[in-house]
This record gives structure tokens, C-alpha cells and sequence, in this order.
């Protein structure tokens, strides 16, 4: 059928009209959404002209108008037009509009899906175990809060986000709560000032084991008054300072009880057993806790850049205890997150003073996935400054206060809202000017979102959050009276743009196998830096940093395709699949090498410095950790921020170590079909973090994603790191061409 267009039927007439919702929100007007009314109706294109030319005529010496009056006006051109029965159509979907809003903000509505126990709301996050009662209190609060929350919301928001047009995340806490996201903690700040928590004062520690200790309290406590993770920067070097204070307290007493040649070596192991103990409490403790959330802290703690004896041992402390495992069975820890820096120069080279710390961290990359990978040099080229993520991916741009000093540590992102970008694709239906009149559409709505964001962020008091305003959390001590925007303003503080499905928008315009087409590959370039480049002109005007943030999707892999599977039916490599792509990775499903994906993906973090990951996927890398190196070694001058997903899963029935065997209800162990999660440990990378799909499932969409994932490096594909260093000697466009049988 053919379509009418704003070009030819005089609706360049309304191209300033102002539309004015019903809550008060000004939009501009979109002629595109007409032709997809028009669509939907199976309108000939004598009714589009004739209906086009009405609202002309009705609008024509306007600056605004309602949404009521332009419905009116649309649905009066339709009957001028002789067409009561599309008219009759067209009321009836606005009821059933309306209606679905009335139901989506009824809290009972979603009780009763709670207790029904749909999938889609009991395993929407898979660090919450939906089977205990304070996950099931928080469960029950967040259906009601996201009820209430849509009622806050623009209805321009509340009505996107419902349609799947886009999603304001972690609705179960905001907006209904003024809560901020994820953040940075300021340990330092508050070990050096100490710091309150209920009715009790802390005093700064006076050794590692406390320092540890206070670490989890206020973990504990940050998780319970935001409702995103938290991070620790450099704990190498920020826990220093305290086991050194233990190494000076049994220097003291080898002064009175050992030979004066023995006097340091007795210290250092004393000191070196404390270091240990400490970072195992630390490992216990973050793993046994439980939020108020009902869910264990995101918690991820970065190390790697500290050259003293000390923070050798506490590096290597962190990395033998997460391979030596939880309990008597040695599982694998969920968290905290562990991101390990490499370092030109520090330990990325035999010869380096640390580069013996890089070995340990391949071999427990090979055991237990993480650490995953800070590039030092290239997050300072991609993010303006050195700092971990935080919580899976969140990065803070580099800032510096009013002094100059660089700040990262203390500041935090006050939320974000992700567009579905395979939508506007499936919309625009292969015409590339009617995909960026949608996008600018959807990013208008999006900017709507995030201003609201800050906005009710901003309403909260220092006294709701007292730790993270009034304590040192956040990097200042705000007086109970004061605004909390102080941490915000000025750029201090995130807020993201995030976007889902770049495979799913270039499979719609070139086909699913666009990744070797350089066209498609700019396409999908161009959206990201668009969205980059709205994001610099909002923060001019606003004043805050918004960020563009490829969004780990958890549960929205699933949430975006059932939704667009609704709209649009099955749709051959973008619906069918039965998720959607994360951020801008390559699709799941192919088999290029770790070099070709990279390579493919580097492009893009510049654009999304807001947040971004890239993984590879390996087989059991235990007898070949060179291998790992060798992507780690070349990774480096690549990509800034790089994870290892690699087959780490357990069977404690018959001993199997390896991969289990996907099914379409879980995961079994391949040597004697074990599925129960108390003996068997399967371990997954959700999206930015690991999760154990047997003891707390996902959503159906992240399941298909998991078990389509392929390999992309053989076995023995790279035997030493030696044999790839010698094809380093390729410029960059070759190495996108390297296959197995080359190396």
C-alpha cells in the first residue's frame, strides 16, 4: 500500500506545530507517526490525502495544539473522507490505548501477576532469588511502585516505555523514589573522616581487617539507598595505608620477640596472612550480604595499578581467593566483580615488575571468568580519565572541581533511560529518511525522560540518603538542609542515554550478514554518535553530563523483542531469534575470532563513553592460558574494557568440569545429566556481570541469547603468545581477516 508523506499532501504547514499532551508536555509534531495510523487503518491514499489536507486546514494558523484536538481533527478528516468505519477504528484503539494505560497503573493488576508467578517479573534480575521472603517483600513493593511510578511519569514517558518504545529503567524504585543509580564510593574519604551508619559513629580503621570490615558495612548500606551498583576504585591502593599500620604494629612487637635478622621477614608474613584474611572476609562478606533490595550487592572492585609489596599482595590475595572458590565446594563467586588493570610498562610484559600478577590473573580468568579488563591507556583516551566502572559498565567522564584536581571517586549516574533502536528500524520498514525521523522522535521522548530524571533525583534530601550525602559516600558532606544537587551540578554527575539492538537495526537495512559490509558497519557508527552528539548539545544546555550508555539488557533483550514480536510478528533474524542484541555487539550466533569481533566493536565506545564492555567467548582455556594472553596482549591497543566468558561450569555428583549442556528449561551436566543447583555449579555472564542461571534463572529472551553464543576461538587456535606476536607485525586491517588456520 502506498503511503502518503509530509512532502506531498501540505503537512509542511504544521512542521512548527507544538503538540500539547495531556499532563502540559510540549512535543514537536511528527507528520511519520500519520502514515503508521494510516498503515494500521489500511487507508487508500485518497483518505491519507484527504485526512492530511483536514489537519492542514485545522491547524494551519496554529502554534499548538492538544492531542485531543488533533485526534478530533484526524478522526472528523476521516469521516469528511467518507470513512466512519476506519473512523470507528481509530476511536476504538485510542480506548484500547487508554485502557491498557489504566491496567498497566493498577497495582493489583500487577499483584496478581506476582503471585502468579510470571517469569517475566519473578526472574527479571538474575542476582535476586525470587524463592526468599526479602526478595519476594521487594518484589511485591516494586510491582506497586511501578504502578505509582507510571503515574508520575510524563505520559508522553510512561506511554513510550509501556509501548516498548523505550525504557525507563529500574521502575520498581524510581521515580516513586528520588534514588540515584550506581556510584563510585569515596572510601577513601570515609576512612580518613570516618563516617556514621544507623546510631553508631565509625571511626577511621586501624587495620586492614577493619578496613575491610567497614567496607562491606558501607557496601551494605549504599546498595540499600540507590538501585544500582557500587564500585571501589584502585582497593589495592586505597587499603594500603591500613595493612601498613598491621606491618608496623608486628614490626613493633618483633622489636621485643625476634632476632634482629628475622625482625622484617616475621612482619611481612604476618602482615602478608592479615592481607589474606582481610580480602577473604571481604569475598564472604559482600557474598552472605543481602540488601534491603533483597539482593546481594553489585559490588565491583578494581586493582592492578599498585607497585608496593603491599598492593602485590593484596593483588594477589584478591586473585588466589577467587580461585580457590566459596566453600567447601569451591564454587565460583558471583561478586564482587573483580576488573583487573593492565598497564604498559607496569605489567602487560615478561620483565614487567608486575607482570607476575598478570599470569595469576590469566589463571583465574581461565577458572572463574573474572577479572575482566581495565586497558589503562585506553580508558583515558575513551572516558577522559582513569577509573573502574560503575557497577558492570557505567563510566564517569573525566572531571575535575573547582580547584583542578580529578575527581572519579564520590560522583555517581542518577539513572537510565535505553531507546529500542530495532523498533524504529522495523518502523521505518527499509527507508533510511523515515529511520532518523523516528529516531529524533524517540530521542525528543528520551530527553523528556532524562530530564525528569534529574528533576526528581534532585528532590531528594541529604537526610534520605544520609551516608551517601551527609558521610562521605558521594565525595561531599552535605548539611541535612542542603541541596543534593551539589554532587550533581556542573557536569559532576551522569545521566544515560542507552540504546539496545544495533545487529537487529543493520540485519533490518542490510541484511543479517552486514558485519564485513563497511556502509552498514558506518550506519551503525552514525546512530551511536548521533545519540553522542544530542547528548553533548543537552549537557551544554542543562549543564549535567549526559552519557550515551550501551545498555547491558538484562531482562530488556527479552522485554524489547516480545513486545516488537507483538507489533511486528516474526521477523527473520530481528524478532525470531526471541532477543535482541546487546548494545553494539556482534551478533551471538557467528564465529568470528576474538581479533575480527574486536575489531569490529572498537569503533563504537568512543561514541559510548557513557558505558560499554566487550567479551569473547572461549572454550575451557585451563590447559592453555597463553591463548588468553595473546587476545589480552593484542586487546590492549584495541578495545579498553574486556571480559572472558569461558566454560567454568561444575558438577559435584561426578565431578565434570567444563561446559554443561544447554536445554530449553536449563543447563545439565553432559557426563551425568545433573541439574540440581545443589550440586552442580553453572556459572553464566548475565551482561556485565556472572550469574548462576541454576539457582536463579533469567528471563526466557537472555536464556536463548546465552545458549546461542559461539565460540570465537578454537581450541589450540593460538598455542603461545610468542606465535602471536609474530603476526602483530599486521596492520590493523589484516588483523580484522585473521583466522584460526592463519595463526
Amino acid at each position: 500500500m502506498k503511503l502518503q508523506t509530509e512532502k506531498n499532501t501540505g503537512l509542511n504547514s504544521l512542521a512548527d506545530l507544538k503538540v500539547i499532551k495531556r499532563d502540559g508536555t510540549e512535543t514537536p509534531f511528527y507528520a511519520y507517526k500519520l502514515n503508521l495510523i494510516f498503515k494500521s487503518l489500511d487507508a487508500d491514499w485518497a483518505t491519507q490525502q484527504s485526512v492530511c489536507q483536514a489537519l492542514s486546514q485545522a491547524f494551519k494558523d496554529q502554534a499548538s495544539a492538544t492531542t485531543i484536538e488533533i485526534a478530533e481533527a484526524f478522526v472528523d478528516g476521516l469521516r469528511q473522507a467518507g470513512h466512519d468505519d476506519l473512523a470507528t477504528r481509530y476511536i476504538e484503539y485510542r480506548k484500547q490505548d487508554e485502557e491498557a494505560f489504566a491496567e498497566a497503573t493498577n497495582p493489583m493488576n500487577k499483584l496478581h501477576q506476582l503471585f502468579g508467578r510470571d517469569s517475566h517479573i519473578v526472574h527479571e534480575n538474575a542476582n535476586k532469588d525470587s524463592r526468599v521472603f526479602n526478595t519476594q517483600r521487594d518484589l511485591e513493593a516494586g510491582v506497586v511502585s511501578r504502578a505509582l511510578g507510571l503515574k508520575m511519569l510524563p505520559e508522553v514517558v510512561a506511554k513510550a516505555h509501556l509501548r516498548g518504545d523505550i525504557h525507563w529503567h529500574d521502575l520498581d524504585y524510581s521515580p516513586v523514589m528520588p534514588e540515584t543509580n550506581c556510584c563510585l564510593i569515596d572510601f577513601d574519604e570515609m576512612f580518613k573522616n570516618g563516617f556514621k551508619i544507623g546510631n553508631a559513629w565509625v571511626s577511621s580503621p586501624r587495620s586492614i581487617q577493619t578496613a575491610t570490615a567497614q567496607m562491606s558495612q558501607i557496601i551494605a548500606n549504599v546498595a540499600s539507598l540507590q538501585y544500582g551498583g557500587c564500585s571501589a576504585n584502585r582497593i589495592d591502593q586505597l587499603l594500603e595505608p591500613y595493612a601498613k599500620l598491621n606491618y608496623e604494629k608486628h614490626m613493633k612487637d618483633a622489636k621485643e620477640w625476634v632476632a634482629p635478622d628475622k625482625q622484617e621477614a616475621y612482619a611481612k608474613a604476618k602482615t602478608k596472612k592479615d592481607i589474606y584474611d582481610a580480602m577473604q572476609a571481604l569475598e564472604y562478606e559482600i557474598n552472605t550480604l543481602y540488601s534491603s533490595q533483597g539482593q546481594t550487592p553489585f559490588t565491583t572492585i578494581n586493582f592492578g595499578l599498585g607497585t608496593s609489596w603491599i598492593c602485590r599482595e593484596i593483588q594477589k590475595a584478591i586473585l588466589q581467593i577467587r580461585i580457590k572458590g566459596l566453600g567447601k565446594e569451591h564454587r565460583t563467586a558471583i561478586f564482587p566483580k573483580l576488573i583487573f588493570t593492565l598497564k604498559r610498562g607496569l605489567n602487560l610484559k615478561p620483565g614487567d615488575p608486575n607482570y607476575d600478577i598478570k599470569q595469576l590473573a590469566l589463571e583465574c580468568s581461565t577458572k572463574r571468568m573474572y577479572p575482566d579488563l581495565l586497558m589503562y591507556d585506553k580508558i583515558k583516551e575513551i572516558t577522559g580519565s582513569f577509573k573502574t566502572p560503575m557497577g558492570c559498565r557505567s563510566f564517569l567522564q573525566g572531571w575535575k572541581d573547582e580547584n583542578g584536581k580529578e575527581v572519579n571517586s564520590g560522583r555517581m549516574n542518577l539513572g537510565v533511560v535505553t531507546v529500542n533502536l530495532p523498533r524504529i528500524a522495523l518502523e521505518a520498514h527499509g527507508d533510511k529518511q523515515l529511520f532518523w525521523q523516528i529516531f529524533d522522535e524517540k530521542m525528543n521522548i528520551a530527553k523528556i525522560a532524562l530530564d525528569y530524571r534529574i528533576k526528581r533525583t534532585k528532590e531528594a534530601k541529604p537526610e534520605n540518603a544520609p551516608l551517601l550525602y551527609m558521610y562521605g559516600a558521594f565525595g561531599k558532606r552535605l548539611k541535612k538542609d542542603d541541596s543534593v544537587d551539589e554532587v550533581f551540578k556542573n557536569s559532576r554527575a551522569t545521566v544515560s542515554l542507552g540504546y539496545i539492538g544495533l545487529y537487529e537495526v543493520c540485519s533490518t537495512f542490510y541484511g543479517p550478514k552486514w558485519e564485513h559490509n563497511q556502509e552498514a558497519h558506518d550506519f551503525a557508527v552514525s546512530i551511536v554518535k548521533q545519540m553522542h552528539d544530542l547528548c553533548a548539545q543537552w549537557e551544554k544546555e542543562e549543564g549535567y553530563h549526559f552519557s550515551v550508555y550501551s545498555t547491558p539488557a538484562e531482562s530488556l533483550t527479552d522485554t524489547f523483542c516480545r513486545d516488537d514480536e507483538k507489533k511486528f510478528g516474526l521477523v527473520e533474524d530481528v524478532t525470531d531469534k526471541e532477543y535482541y542484541t546487546n548494545s553494539f555487539h556482534y551478533d551471538v550466533r557467528k564465529h568470528p575470532t576474538p581479533f575480527e569481533k574486536l575489531t569490529f566493536e572498537e569503533d563504537f565506545p568512543q561514541y559510548a563513553a557513557g558505558g560499554f564492555i566487550h567479551y569473547c567467548e572461549y572454550p575451557n582455556l585451563r590447559q592453555n592460558p597463553k591463548a588468553l594472553e595473546a587476545v589480552w596482549d593484542w586487546a590492549y591497543d584495541h578495545v579498553g574494557y574486556l571480559g572472558t566468558n569461558t566454560s567454568i561450569d561444575q558438577c559435584f555428583k561426578c565431578g565434570f568440569k567444563g561446559e554443561f549442556k544447554a536445554t530449553a528449561r536449563g543447563f545439565k551436566c553432559p557426563q551425568c545429566g545433573n541439574t540440581d543447583p545443589a550440586t552442580c555449579d553453572v556459572v553464566k555472564r548475565t551482561c556485565g556481570y556472572l550469574g548462576n542461571p541454576q539457582a536463579r534463572p533469567m528471563v526466557h529472551g537472555r536464556h536463548e541469547e546465552i545458549i546461542h553464543r559461539a565460540k570465537h576461538m578454537d581450541p589450540g587456535m593460538i598455542k603461545t603468545a610468542a606465535e602471536f606476536q609474530r603476526s602483530r607485525q599486521l596492520d590493523d586491517k589484516a588483523h580484522a581477516n585473521i583466522t584460526g588456520d592463519q595463526i
